[in-house]
């Protein structure tokens, strides 16, 4: 078993940043969150809980800074739209950064692998709501690199009592999952809302995880990574799950509320609204059909209502599976 990174530095405390970093306080590792703002910090500090995880004590050895200090592993918790940003605004030493966000890159059709140049550098992804890590309850989820021995070591360094870590080397593969499943999610949360039933939101998810698995080949990854906890898991827990915010999103529209209504009423980021267009293009650049994302995207756009949706999608040419 190779030796276990001790020195953990969580860049972002939103919920799922503040989740990995609670998790891995708890298990004893020396862990500083940092926060976007000076002002964040000290308040999280003060309180010891974070603003997007209601309920959930941070533990006193979790340190809370808005400075990144030196660390064995920095685990990048971000916003995907402002990964970029982040990385050149700040002086990291040099360890390897775990991609923890999910989505593309609106500006470039990035994903985050593929947004900055970072050697050493993998992708943390899977089935996880964040306020059922920080909760301590079971979960499984995926560190992909291409590079075995760092591999190893980051699992040994992140895995803990409640957290499985798989291994994986489709880096590219792992976080295509991650971003397309969030676009799904809202196909599937629109199926519910306006009532059309379970038959209806079980073929979404099968065929939108073709769909996924499709432009992961064409990409470059593997389409068995993504029927592993990156894609399938991932997918699953999106479209099924109360806690998702891309299914609730798409049953608010589903149900008749206007995009721009629902979004109002929010402060946390729905990954999926801004991938949906992003991945389409993405898969019109490598020439595969997205069917159900390009429904996505014409919806959200305004372009289509529900039964308009559902005629097109219902409508297209028959094949085989």
């Amino acid at each position: 078993m190779p030796d276990a990174m001790q020195d953990i530095a969580v860049i972002g405390a939103g919920a799922w940043g503040s989740a990995l970093a609670v998790l891995n306080a708890r298990a004893g590792r020396r862990v500083t969150l940092c926060a976007r703002s000076a002002q964040t910090a000290t308040a999280m500090r003060d309180t010891r809980h974070a603003p997007r995880l209601p309920g959930v004590a941070l533990p006193e050895n979790l340190h809370i800074t808005e400075v990144p200090p030196r660390a064995e592993i920095y685990l990048l918790a971000v916003p995907t739209q402002h990964l970029r940003a982040t990385m050149a605004r700040l002086e990291l030493a040099p360890a390897p950064r775990v991609l923890c966000c999910k989505g593309l890159e609106t500006a470039t059709l990035c994903l985050p692998p593929e947004i900055t140049d970072l050697h050493p550098a993998a992708v943390l992804t899977g089935p996880n709501f964040a306020q059922e890590v920080a909760a301590g309850l079971p979960a499984a989820a995926v560190l992909a690199t291409p590079d075995s021995s760092l591999r190893a070591r980051l699992i040994a360094g992140l895995k803990t009592d409640t957290l499985r870590l798989y291994g994986s080397a489709d880096m590219l593969g792992a976080a295509l999952g991650g971003a397309a499943k969030n676009v799904i999610a809202i196909a599937a949360g629109a199926v519910m809302g306006a009532g059309l039933g379970e038959n209806a939101r079980a073929a979404l998810i099968t065929r939108g995880l073709a769909e996924i698995a499709r432009l992961a080949q064409a990409l470059g990854g593997r389409a068995e990574t993504i029927s592993g906890l990156s894609g399938l898991g991932d997918l699953l827990l999106t479209c099924t799950g109360p806690g998702s915010r891309n299914f609730s999103l798409g049953l608010a529209l589903g149900q008749g509320q206007s995009l721009a209504d629902i979004l109002a009423t929010r402060s946390g980021v729905t990954e999926g609204v801004t991938t949906a267009p992003a991945l389409l293009a993405r898969a019109t650049q490598a020439g595969v059909e997205m069917p159900i994302v390009q429904a996505v995207t014409t919806l959200l756009a305004n372009k289509m209502n529900i039964a308009e949706t559902m005629t097109y999608l219902m409508g297209r040419a028959l094949k085989d599976e």
